[in-house]
């Protein structure tokens, strides 16, 4: 089978399994894991943040995030088609107390012009706005990143409104192959930031919360009281960090592949992509003619897997166990698919 649901489905390989198993390991809650500490001040320093806090997942290093800037009753801002809005089950209003107020941008992205007079809180009946949450690259938005310029310009925003920047990089890595941005930039641009290690660089488990100490501090003992606090954890570490150091540079290629599919889509008379909207490995495709889930059913006949996105909507999701010759199929069975 040729799964393309999602950049989560790989497996560790052997020399990964080799790094987990030679990891020097300690208890993480009393804070003696060297291999955890070491990878956390590695990522931190990487992107020019203070710390970083290892998290079993993204949506609590994300709900972390927005956990230490916001008091209950605060508001965030985000585009409609966010993660945490979508898909983190009501954590942000259930964890910390926050109203999401959700803008319309495009392919999951904001701009200053959304964020303009959004600000409230001048009122007693108001909520309080205290964070923006951007998302890069962007999954419901299709894998779309933000450039330099459009971050700086929101940046700037939220320094003159006074609010934070959260910024949801579950596959950030995917961003800077993509843009040549440097990791330090966003370090610059946000106040925290969650960053993937189980997407498209392929470890089995694992996120990273990078803030300020003060921030970190505070992230700790949340993580500890929503029952993310790990022991031996450097076993996992190990894997996240065998992936950084060994698995980015594929990216670029995971990149290529959905471009070369995406191809085949845009010749088809059944199958409708938007090409300038392709960026890195996300690729989302309207089945135009037939419902998304009665295509799916058709592609998994031929052996391959994706998901539906929306009625007419469908995604595939490239990663590095995806191969060539998998390529050469897909592209095949979606060129006669309405055949």
């Amino acid at each position: 089978m040729i799964d393309l649901r999602s950049d989560t489905i790989t497996r560790p390989s052997p020399d990964m399994l080799e790094a987990m198993m030679k990891a020097e390991v300690g208890d993480d809650v009393f804070g003696e894991d060297e291999t955890v500490n070491a990878f956390q001040q590695k990522v931190a320093k990487m992107f020019g943040m203070e710390a970083g806090l290892y998290v079993p997942s993204g949506t609590m290093s994300n709900q972390l995030g927005v956990k230490v800037l916001t008091e209950p009753g605060d508001e965030i801002l985000i585009d409609e088609k966010g993660h945490i809005f979508n898909y983190e089950t009501g954590a942000a209003s259930a964890l910390s107390g926050v109203q999401v107020r959700t803008l319309p941008g495009k392919h999951g992205k904001l701009n200053t012009s959304l964020l303009d007079h959004t600000k409230r809180g001048h009122y007693d009946w108001e909520p309080r706005t205290r964070v923006i949450c951007l998302e890069n690259s962007t999954n419901k938005g299709g894998g779309v990143c933000y450039s330099k310029q459009e971050l700086s310009e929101i940046k700037s925003f939220a320094d003159e409104e006074n609010l934070f920047v959260h910024l949801d990089g579950a596959r950030i890595w995917n961003a800077i192959t993509a843009t040549d941005v440097e990791p330090g930039f966003f370090g610059e641009i946000s106040d925290t930031i969650s960053v993937c290690f189980s997407k498209g660089l392929g470890a089995p488990v694992g996120s990273m919360l990078l803030s300020s100490k003060e921030h970190i501090t505070k992230a700790r003992r949340y993580r500890k009281m929503w029952g993310g606090g790990m022991r031996q954890v450097g076993l996992l570490a190990a894997a996240a960090d065998y992936a950084l150091e060994n698995n980015w540079d594929k990216l670029k290629d995971d990149h290529r592949r959905a471009k070369e599919v995406a191809k085949v889509i845009f010749d088809s008379k059944f199958l409708a992509v938007d090409m300038n909207s392709l960026q890195t490995n996300i690729l989302l495709f309207d089945t135009v003619k037939e419902p998304a889930e009665k295509v799916i059913k058709k592609l998994k006949k031929k052996g391959i897997q994706m998901i539906p996105f929306g009625p007419q909507i469908i995604r595939a999701t490239f990663h590095f166990q995806i191969t060539d010759e998998d390529v050469e199929v897909v592209k095949q069975v979606l060129a006669d698919i309405g055949e």
